[in-house]
């Protein structure tokens, strides 16, 4: 999303003291202060449900071979019940308990206490202290990006494990998987709760805050803006990248090494979601330092949804595909998988393009040539809480001409790619195409609506000059 994202460098913002109350300029920036009837039964839906949603998911492929209306129709006909699919159920083991929490430690270690070096030789990448956005209350945090490196170290020591010391089997992930599961919902529902807790009590900055006086609002969609412990130990950016996205990696990894000790090979279908989903894993660390202005650091403060959801939610549903494909190798004609691997990358190429633009766009402040020219733009004005006034730049040109939120189309152009890759015997591997869908159409709507209640009558003047949210001429 371009618009909440574009502003001028801070030397040379202009800046303007308003009387306004406190309570006045929150309202105009930000997640809801009033929780209308619609909101809270979604709420309350996904804090009751989304947990069995995963459960269901990854017991289908354990006990069911993927089908995710076998156990329904067992449950229906009678032929099983409750307590015996719960049964079969892993439990929670001390190997995987030693794992997760060697794993999280680890993550933690290289996000705290090692410093970033990749962006002193890769020509082109950001990464070290970087400034994020300016938050309601006002203020600009520091970040230390050192997502890629992370990322790089863990896996040179994945593959240093698998082809040199042995250590452990390169299908731990998945031979641990359900009881990685109640690992991580361990850890979800204790940093949420933990968040919940330090809003109320000792908040990072208490302007920052948003209390909706509805407890299940304010547990799900988070209380702080930044919570932090210490300097440099930011929960969003860390529980957004690791542990869950480094893994997303080793993940399908170990579902490749699973397939190829149960087969004796790995599919194409298999290695196309690992290349597929391991370009878009290496472009969100590539470009972390792009990611201090997306909507997920800028807008959402951290609850349960981003909590639990990068915990469990991310890891398990996200990667599908390849839990699919171990359970039901899918060898592609040459035709299909040369397709699938067309569909995503140039998916990819729209999803980085539009993004690109918008970032030069913003860091030139404008004085840059997007396609080869001069880009256009509406200057708009937004408040923070201390009643100090800011303006933005709206980009309407490139592919931010084309759809407000084009960088999307692309997005769910390559999760179509992913779902495609796995065939058509089964609509399991078809969820995640289904969820993106809904995410990002409900993320274009939240993102709207958030804008406009910032920008005002200058939103809509933007929206008059882009008036297509994803597809141009249709929506």
């Amino acid at each position: 999303m371009a618009a909440h994202q574009e502003k001028k460098p801070s030397e040379e913002r202009k800046r303007k003291t308003t009387q306004n109350g406190l309570r006045t300029s929150q309202v105009q920036w930000g997640r809801a202060w009033e929780v209308d009837w619609f909101s809270l039964a979604s709420i309350l839906f996904l804090l009751a449900f989304a947990p069995l949603i995963v459960y269901y998911f990854i017991m289908s492929c354990d006990q069911y071979q993927c089908s995710l209306t076998d156990p329904l129709i067992a449950l229906l006909t009678g032929n099983k019940h409750l307590s015996d699919i719960w049964n079969k159920t892993p439990t929670l083991t001390y190997r995987a308990a030693g794992i997760y929490t060697l794993w999280v430690a680890f993550q933690m270690f290289l996000y705290v206490f090692i410093p970033d070096f990749c962006h002193k030789f890769l020509p082109g990448y950001v990464g070290g202290v970087q400034e994020g956005a300016v938050t309601p209350a006002g203020a600009v945090n520091k970040y230390e990006i050192n997502g890629l490196q992370a990322w790089i170290i863990t896996h040179m020591l994945w593959f240093a494990n698998a082809y040199y010391f042995h250590w452990f089997s390169p299908t731990i992930i998945f031979d641990n998987w359900i009881p990685l599961l109640w690992c991580a919902n361990i850890l979800g529902y204790a940093v949420s709760n933990f968040a919940m807790i330090k809003g109320y009590f000792f908040p990072t900055n208490a302007k920052d805050c948003k209390f909706t006086g509805n407890f299940f609002y304010d547990y799900m969609m988070g209380i702080e803006f930044n919570p932090r412990i210490g300097k440099w130990f930011d929960f969003k950016l860390f529980f957004n990248g690791r542990p869950g996205i480094v893994a997303w990696t080793l993940i399908n990894l170990s579902y490749a090494a699973k397939q190829q000790e149960l087969y004796g090979q790995v599919t194409n279908s298999m290695i196309l979601v690992n290349v597929l989903q391991g370009i878009y894993v290496l472009d969100f660390f590539w470009n972390e330092a792009w990611y201090l202005k997306t909507i997920d650091i800028c807008h959402d403060h951290f609850g349960w949804y981003l909590g639990w959801g990068d915990c469990v939610w991310l890891p398990y549903l996200y990667t599908l595909q390849g839990l699919y494909l171990v359970y039901h190798p899918v060898q592609l004609c040459t035709a299909n998988a040369i397709g699938v691997l067309m569909l995503g990358l140039i998916g990819y190429y729209i999803f980085r393009t539009t993004n690109h633009q918008k970032d030069l766009f913003r860091r030139t402040n404008g004085n840059c040539k997007i396609w080869g020219k001069k880009p256009e733009y509406i200057e708009c004005s937004y408040m923070s809480v201390d009643g100090t006034k800011y303006y933005s730049k709206l980009m309407t040109s490139g592919f931010w001409g084309w759809a407000r939120h084009f960088n999307y189309t692309g997005d769910l152009m390559g999760s179509l790619a992913y779902c495609l890759a796995c065939g058509f015997e089964h609509i399991l591997p078809y969820f995640y195409i289904v969820y993106m869908t809904i995410l990002l159409t409900h993320r274009c709507i939240r993102d709207e609506h958030r804008c406009f209640s910032k920008y005002g009558k200058d939103w809509k003047r933007y929206t008059s000059a882009v008036p297509y949210r994803l597809i141009p001429g249709i929506f």
